[in-house]
């Protein structure tokens, strides 16, 4: 038995073995013997021919029967935290999955409104920006640089914006509580085949050495 919180880790380490062993599975020097036959008697008389195996790039080649038994385990061992997280969750008063999802956005449009709130009016004099056409003493229109005021006014109300980004801060507390509780104290029918801190090799080593063939 263990609560929500512990269920998650044990979904992500489930899947991190899973990982492992199949990169095992999918590396050919593992699941394939090479050997090369050096063929010296044809090439000089009296000599024997030498035969040259490939050295296997894991300590598991010997093992890939345990190997793919150990993936099929840990698929059956996801299957079953899977339905008893389902399960577990079917009875709580909220939906995790949906308000997390929804407090992500709560997060993210109080950020927005926060940023909006801190903007400011401003008024700037920028040196030479601005520019304008005339008539000289000979008639002739010419160019000529000026002084530019940049005017900056929001273009919405901070004190109704301000609020809206409180109110989203407030409530995304309030959900994260109310989700942090349910990973705390909402219970899950499953125990874990072996030790959440457990190393892969020690789990697959542990794993072949109950499976050995008889």
């Amino acid at each position: 038995m263990m609560n929500l919180k512990d269920a998650f880790r044990a979904q992500n380490k489930l899947q991190a073995v899973m990982e492992q062993a199949g990169y095992i599975l999918r590396d050919d020097g593992n699941i394939l013997k090479v050997t090369t036959t050096h063929l010296r008697s044809k090439a000089a008389a009296g000599e024997e021919d030498a035969v040259i195996e490939d050295a296997a790039p894991s300590q598991y080649a010997e093992h890939i029967n345990e190997v793919a038994a150990f993936l099929m385990e840990m698929l059956a061992q996801r299957e079953k935290l899977s339905a008893a997280i389902c399960k577990a969750k079917a009875g709580l008063p909220i939906d995790m999955d949906s308000e997390a999802g929804l407090n992500r956005v709560r997060q993210t449009l109080a950020e927005t409104f926060r940023r909006m709130s801190a903007l400011r009016n401003s008024e700037v004099v920028l040196a030479g920006a601005g520019s304008g056409y005339r008539f000289n003493g000979e008639g002739n229109q010419v160019s000529y640089r000026c002084d530019a005021k940049r005017v900056t006014t929001i273009n919405f109300n901070r004190t109704r914006v301000r609020g809206m980004a409180t109110e989203l801060g407030r409530r995304s507390d309030e959900v994260s509580s109310a989700l942090d509780k349910c990973l705390v104290n909402t219970p899950v029918d499953y125990d874990l085949p072996f030790e959440m801190n457990d190393s892969f090799d020690v789990i697959l080593s542990d794993f072949i050495e109950t499976h050995r063939p008889q």
